[in-house]
């Protein structure tokens, strides 16, 4: 008889009320690993709140605290306040919302805790619609994308809102975009933001979700490798939100990433052309960003 896999898993256990492939599944397994055991996890609604599992059931190996949509991250910063005064300075207290919790309703929740600096790392897994209650759009569905609720034509014509722009106007100490493809680099940055302690973190986790893409299961990483691939979703950090480095950026088109999944299969080759000049203008924009970065921790070395 053959020895049993053991996986490493984590602080996460081998079952949840997932769908197969989910990226928000493996992410929170890279997750938990930056963050380590010390770590209460505060899920508003969401795909997550469904696959965490009823009570007294659970997924994780750490505390969960079930929340209203739109309150993750003031929540969180309660947690973290009642954490304070009974004199626990270790345990990393994160909110993990969807893009709905986190684009949409959960907005103006994110903007007080990050313009308060309230010491709490928010993750948004971004599967770029409301993928629980039936494919949904959310402003985090890309042009293009054909859900159930966008009207007219059937697919969005309006591009993504972006959010780590948003984070960045906040000038919180750390956020950071993370790709459940790239498990060293997502784990590197989750344990960044544990260790950045004494304001808001921000990462936005790529979530690949089959189920709601129309791609099958098995491509769950391969798509979700694409995207950073094409520059769709490029990996980057905004350090007090002025200092950007950019970690991986890719060479390959979008039809690649776009080709794949079925929520694209309309487009034309005119819209690919359109989507791939958007993409290269945003790399472009993120690039200059890096550049002017170096440029200022140049100039400072020189002052000192």
């Amino acid at each position: 008889m053959s020895e049993p896999i053991n996986a490493d898993r984590g602080l996460t256990y081998p079952g949840n009320l997932g769908c197969p492939g989910c990226g928000a599944s493996i992410a929170i397994n890279h997750a938990l690993k930056g963050l380590g055991e010390k770590t209460v996890l505060v899920i508003p609604a969401s795909c997550f709140a469904i696959m965490a599992g009823p009570y007294p059931m659970t997924a994780l190996k750490v505390p969960i605290l079930h929340t209203a949509f739109a309150t993750a991250a003031v929540t969180a910063a309660g947690v973290r306040a009642g954490l304070d005064m009974q004199g626990d300075n270790e345990t990393t207290v994160v909110a993990w919302a969807g893009d709905g919790g986190t684009f949409d309703i959960g907005i103006q929740s994110l903007s007080g805790a990050a313009e308060r600096n309230d010491d709490i790392i928010f993750v948004c897994y971004d599967n770029e619609a409301y993928m629980n209650t039936g494919v949904q759009r959310s402003s985090a569905t890309p042009y293009g994308t054909r859900t159930t609720t966008t009207p007219g034509t059937g697919w969005k014509r309006t591009r993504k809102k972006n959010i780590m722009e948003i984070m960045a106007a906040h000038r919180i100490p750390y956020a950071a975009t993370a790709n459940i493809a790239f498990p060293d680099d997502f784990i590197r940055k989750f344990t960044k933001a544990r260790e950045t302690r004494g304001g808001t973190r921000f990462i936005h986790v790529f979530s690949s979700c089959p189920t709601g893409w129309g791609v099958a299961s098995s491509l769950a990483i391969k798509i979700a490798r694409l995207a950073t691939r094409t520059n769709i979703f490029p990996l980057y950090e905004i350090e007090n939100g002025t200092d950007w480095t950019l970690n991986m950026e890719g060479d390959l088109p979008v039809g690649d990433y776009l080709g794949l999944q079925g929520r694209f299969r309309h487009l034309s080759p005119e819209d690919l052309e359109q989507i791939q000049r958007e993409v290269e203008a945003n790399l472009a924009l993120i690039q200059e960003r890096v550049a002017a970065t170096r440029v200022r921790r140049a100039h400072l070395k020189l002052e000192a």
